[in-house]
C-alpha cells in the first residue's frame, strides 16, 4: 500500500497542487458526461473546452497506478494545451482492484470511439486526436497508440464502430514493458517492484507461466508497428517505480519501425515532480507540431 500511495500522489503531482481549484476564465468545463456503461456502472469524461478553439481534441488518462477519480481532474494543470486551444477531454476509466488491467483498458477504447464519433458536438476534428498521460496514464496512452483500431462495423451502438486509434501521443514516465521492467528478464507482471500493485493484473498473475503470457498482452512494446502516430514520452532518470529502461527500449523499438518517437529525459527527477507543468508545454509543441502541422518552436538551452 505504500507504493500505492506514492503512485497517487505523483499522480496528484501531476494533475497540480489543488486539485479543486478551477479559476481559468478562458474554457468552460461540461462535468460527467458518460462515454460508456459498464456493469450497470456509468464510465464518464469531463470536457474542458478553451476559447477559442484549435480543432483538435485531447484524451488526457485520469490514472495512477491504473485507479482513476473524478476528483483527480484538474484544468489548472492542462492551462497549457487549453491556452494553445486544445479541447481536453479528461477521461475516467474504471478502477482497480475492482477491474484488472485487461478490463480497464477496453475502458480507453471506448472513450476515444465516443469522443470521435460526437466530434462535431464538441467541435473537434476527428481525425486529430492527441493522448496524454502519466505512470499508468502513460501505460494507456501508448496502448492506445499501439492498439487502437477500427470499431466493429456490425455493432448495434453505434458509436463503437468508430475507430479507437490517435494520432499523436505525449506522456509521461509510462511502463511499456511488464516482462523486462528494469533490465532483460525482469518479471514485474503484480510482482518484484510491481507487487504492490498486484490488484490490477489479477489472479492470472499468480503463476509465472500466466504472467508471461499476460505480460505480453498488456505490454505496449510488444505491439509497436509501421503505422503508429508520433509519440513523446518525458521519464525522470532516479525513477524507481518505472525505471527509464521502459522508456528507452520502446523509443527504441518504434525507430526500429520508423516510428517517430522522441524520449526527454530529466536528470536525476524520480516518479512524478512538482514543476511538471513546463513539460505540459513540450507537450503542447509536439501536438503542434503533429496535429496541427506547425513548425516547431527553437528549443531553449
Amino acid at each position: 500500500m505504500h507504493a500505492m500511495k506514492n503512485v497517487l500522489g505523483a499522480c496528484l503531482l501531476l494533475l497540480g497542487a489543488s486539485v479543486g481549484a478551477q479559476t481559468n476564465d478562458n474554457f468552460t468545463r461540461t462535468e460527467d458526461v458518460i462515454y460508456g456503461r459498464k456493469f450497470g456502472t456509468a464510465l464518464t469524461l469531463d470536457v474542458i473546452q478553451p476559447q477559442p478553439a484549435n480543432g483538435v481534441g485531447i484524451l488526457h488518462m485520469v490514472s495512477g497506478g491504473w485507479v482513476s477519480a473524478h476528483e483527480f481532474i484538474n484544468a489548472n494543470y492542462l492551462k497549457p494545451l487549453l491556452k494553445r486551444g486544445y479541447t481536453v477531454f479528461a477521461v475516467v476509466h474504471g478502477s482497480q482492484p475492482k477491474f484488472v488491467i485487461t478490463e480497464i483498458v477496453p475502458d480507453i477504447h471506448r472513450a476515444v470511439r465516443f469522443i470521435r464519433h460526437n466530434a462535431a458536438r464538441y467541435g473537434v476534428d476527428p481525425n486529430r486526436l492527441g493522448i496524454t498521460g502519466g505512470s499508468a496514464g502513460g501505460h494507456l496512452s501508448l496502448t492506445m497508440a499501439t492498439q487502437g483500431g477500427p470499431g466493429d462495423p456490425q455493432a448495434r451502438d453505434p458509436v463503437d464502430r468508430e475507430s479507437s486509434a490517435v494520432q499523436g501521443v505525449a506522456c509521461f514516465f509510462p511502463p511499456t514493458d511488464f516482462l523486462n521492467y528494469s533490465r532483460p528478464g525482469e518479471d514485474a507482471v503484480g510482482v518484484g517492484v510491481l507487487k504492490d500493485f498486484k490488484a490490477a493484473f489479477g489472479p492470472r498473475a499468480d503463476t509465472a507461466e500466466e504472467r508471461q503470457k499476460l505480460g505480453r498482452e498488456i505490454s505496449p512494446i510488444y505491439f509497436v508497428h509501421s503505422n503508429m502516430p508520433p509519440v513523446l514520452i518525458i521519464h525522470g532518470d532516479a525513477d524507481k517505480l518505472v525505471p527509464i529502461y521502459q522508456s528507452q527500449t520502446f523509443v527504441q523499438r518504434c525507430r526500429e519501425e520508423g516510428v517517430i518517437a522522441r524520449l526527454e529525459v530529466r536528470e536525476g527527477k524520480q516518479h512524478g515532480w512538482p514543476d511538471s507543468s513546463r513539460d505540459i508545454e513540450l507537450f503542447a509543441d509536439w501536438f503542434d507540431e503533429h496535429l496541427r502541422g506547425l513548425k516547431p518552436k527553437p528549443r531553449g538551452n
